[in-house]
């Protein structure tokens, strides 16, 4: 059973948005497959590496998108943007530290760190019509831009 499912909800009709969104919800139902099977401390580390990466190119990008369409609620949504990457930095120090995990306290963690600031800040953001036309980014910028972040989170260590 997925920890996320795909829901109408989260569709924004951004289609590059939508699938960044599709795939960071793959990545958490992967992450947390993991947890369950018990699977390798470092896997799961690198997992939560590349859900910090995505997230982070995605914010980026969307951050862009605000500042292009002057939007007027960019700094409180960018400031959450800056607590959610706090937050799976967080998640990850905690996972990495604890002896033993919570997993019912991992789940709701994982869960929430997606779908509050999904249902709050985007909802918002993506109702707004100028945002709709916004042009695509290339696959081999993306990319670039989640392997860095993950390469930052992963090397502070």
């Amino acid at each position: 059973m997925a920890l996320i499912e795909w829901r109408d909800e989260y569709r924004t009709g951004i289609e590059g948005v939508d699938f960044e969104h599709e795939t960071l919800i793959d990545q958490i139902n992967a992450t947390y497959a993991l947890v369950e099977k018990q699977a390798d401390r470092d896997l799961v580390i690198d997992a939560l590496g590349e859900i910090y990466g995505s997230i982070s190119a995605h914010f980026a990008l969307e951050e862009q998108m605000m500042l292009r369409h002057d939007y007027v609620n960019y700094r409180e949504h960018k400031a959450d943007h800056g607590r959610l990457l706090d937050d799976i930095r967080d998640i990850t120090d905690e996972y990495e530290k604890s002896p033993e995990l919570d997993d019912s306290a991992f789940k709701q963690k994982l869960t929430d760190w997606f779908q509050v600031h999904f249902r709050t800040h985007d909802s918002r953001l993506h109702s707004l019509d100028g945002m709709r036309a916004h042009e695509p980014v290339s696959q081999s910028t993306l990319k670039v831009l989640i392997q860095n972040a993950k390469n930052k989170l992963l090397q502070r260590r």
